[in-house]
């Protein structure tokens, strides 16, 4: 249930430098929300799925450390990102 490579790539080429800009900060928050959308929605059908609650979890937590990160380091390029996903803080 990974991202597929077309997927990966336009969020790469949307919140990165350039199209081969995958070590950024936004760019690696941005691909892990869309892999926490995905398993909130397999998690949502598959209720008794108690491994990918727990991935799920792991992933929300590390999202959570990198915002962390980007809050302390560069403020507005953290509220331009959180703007742009959707995320509620």
């Amino acid at each position: 249930m990974a991202l597929n490579k077309e997927s990966a790539s336009a969020i790469v080429a949307k919140f990165g430098k350039n199209e081969k800009d995958t070590g950024a900060t936004e760019v690696q928050i941005a691909l892990l929300t869309e892999r926490i959308n995905q398993l909130t929605e397999h998690c949502k059908q598959f209720k008794k799925d108690k491994s990918g609650q727990r991935g799920l979890l792991i992933l929300v937590g590390k999202r959570r450390r990198m915002l962390k990160y980007i809050q302390r380091t560069n403020l507005e390029g953290y509220r331009k990102l959180i703007k742009e996903l959707g995320l509620r803080k």
